[in-house]
């Protein structure tokens, strides 16, 4: 489906029914990386899974973007489909977009998972993000596939699932070159652990043990930050959590959500 938020054309889908959640997905992939997740999420809520501004299904308009801008998008989205209240599920940069909707929207989240994520820009944030986008527009995006597989999963899960590697690997080749590079550039300035430390909502933080992309000490900053929160590190997991220990991620996620 699609609709007009923000003069920016979104691409999203609906399934299921009960409560509200909403899936955000993690940069150079796209809504189709919650597969495993919709399918368990749909017997208990209604679920709404989109593609970010510059990914997927979602038009790429001109950058640079803010994680701010990003959680006014989805934020627009949901008045849109007039959704009051929702949970929320984010990865990586949708765990990003997700506390920064938290904190200037708090009224619409109920309960939030941020997986795999990070609250604050390491030191050399900004340049290694700006390197990261420079090679998207120097090489495109067939450059970065390798190396990033190379963070998001372990050695023994590439070796043992190369569907799984094919398809998330086809999904970073086909993201937009500036879609990418805007959200780079968003990513490299997050600080948002301050911000968190108002928050009051029902939170659990996941990351996986092996996650070298935002390592297990980036979630237990936002797990300090975010008063009450659960920390839940997943055992033999790199950055896409998700996928790589689906039963695991799962059996967390309902148990929190339904609990």
């Amino acid at each position: 489906m699609q609709a007009t938020i923000n003069g920016l054309n979104t691409h999203y889908e609906i399934s299921g029914s009960g409560p509200w959640i909403t899936l955000s997905h993690s940069l150079a992939c796209s809504s189709e990386m919650w597969k495993p997740q919709v399918e368990v999420l749909k017997k208990h809520f209604t679920v709404l899974s989109y593609d970010t501004r510059g990914h997927g299904k979602t038009a790429a308009t001109t950058g640079p973007y803010t994680l701010e801008q990003l959680a006014d998008d989805v934020h627009g989205l949901l008045v849109h489909l007039g959704v009051k209240k929702t949970h929320w599920m984010g990865l990586s940069m949708g765990g990003m977009i997700g506390q920064v909707l938290a904190i200037r929207h708090p009224e619409c989240l109920d309960k939030v998972i941020i997986a795999d994520s990070t609250g604050k820009a390491p030191p050399n944030g900004v340049a290694m993000w700006a390197e990261r986008a420079q090679i998207a527009r120097d090489k495109g995006m067939t450059a970065l596939v390798e190396p990033t597989l190379g963070r998001w999963f372990t050695e023994p899960f590439h070796a043992s699932h190369p569907q799984v590697l094919k398809e998330i690997g086809a999904l970073i080749a086909s993201t937009p070159v500036e879609g990418y590079a805007s959200c780079c550039a968003a990513i490299g300035q997050i600080d948002n652990l301050e911000g968190i430390k108002k928050l009051h909502h029902n939170a659990l933080i996941m990351v996986g043990d092996k996650d070298l992309a935002t390592p297990v000490a980036a979630s237990e900053a936002i797990h300090n930050s975010w008063n009450g929160s659960k920390l839940v590190v997943i055992k033999d997991a790199a950055h896409l959590s998700n996928l790589e220990q689906e039963k695991t991620y799962n059996e967390s996620m309902i148990e929190f959500l339904i609990d």
